[in-house]
């Protein structure tokens, strides 16, 4: 999956640190990220690329000692460097430069949505002993935003449910059933909720399976399977999914892609594994 960089191991510990000269700097405005992207191959600029005055760095995280910081001032561009959409970090390769430029986005998004306290208005200020920002006037205090979601592989003995979302012209892969975690609620009663919403059926035996960070909608995404529990006939909700259909586990027509916690739970059940 797309955070499975190894050998490169991924630090998230913050601590204040100064940029040097040979650090990666990870630049995104408008929804895009400054990088030389060609062949799927990917690279971002160095510290030592980028100069001019009151520029504002701030330290992200470090894989295998290489450091990455995140330029919170606005740069038009830079020579030799192209503004790319994060659609490239699925597929980039190094493939830990890919995980780090999704990953750095999430942090970018979360520092712009913050700028401001919530409550009184008031700047925020960073916070010098870890990853939060807090109003100076009132102390409120607010951390990176994660959203617990679930992936729900629906099965019914040697078949799978396979879905396509609504509302997402071109779309052609299939998926599964997929929401997000409401206040008050398990994890496996927002697999119950979202299965029931999304195509009418009751389900049993939910079985964890495991989790990925997904950057791309700053979620944690929980994997589960379970099974139906009585009628198979799917009740389509047409405001969330475009089709819901059953394949035997021998007709499912996708195959892993090694980045999406979705696509290996198919190929997990597609070759007998679960």
């Amino acid at each position: 999956m797309i955070q499975d960089i190894a050998p490169k191991e991924y630090n998230n510990h913050y601590e204040e640190q100064l940029p040097e000269p040979q650090d990666w700097l990870l630049v995104y405005q408008k929804g895009n990220v400054l990088c030389r992207f060609s062949g799927g191959k990917i690279s971002y600029p160095k510290v030592k690329e980028v100069t001019g005055e009151g520029l504002s760095m701030t330290y992200l995280f470090t894989i295998s000692g290489e450091r990455f910081f995140l330029l919170k001032s606005d740069l038009e561009g830079l020579e030799g460097y192209g503004w790319e959409k994060p659609l490239i970090f699925r597929n980039a390769d190094p493939k830990y430069l890919g995980f780090a430029g999704i990953t750095g986005q999430q942090l970018d998004d979360w520092y712009r949505a913050n700028r401001f306290c919530g409550c009184c208005g008031s700047p925020m200020v960073p916070d010098h002993a870890e990853r939060m920002v807090r109003c100076a006037r009132c102390g409120n205090m607010v951390y990176p935003k994660i959203c617990p979601g679930v992936i729900t592989a629906v099965t019914d003995g040697n078949r799978l449910l396979l879905t396509k979302y609504a509302h997402r012209p071109g779309a052609v892969n299939y998926a599964l059933v997929a929401g997000f975690t409401e206040i008050g609620e398990t994890l496996e009663e927002t697999v119950r909720r979202e299965v029931m919403e999304e195509v009418g059926l009751k389900v049993k035996n939910i079985r964890y399976y495991k989790s990925q960070p997904w950057s791309f909608s700053s979620t944690l995404l929980c994997g589960f399977y379970c099974e139906v529990d009585g009628s198979t006939e799917v009740r389509l909700d047409t405001e969330e999914l475009a089709v819901a259909q059953w394949f035997e586990r021998e007709d499912i027509p996708l195959e892993d892609d090694g980045v999406s916690l979705t696509r290996e739970m198919i190929h997990m059940f597609k070759t007998g594994k679960q």
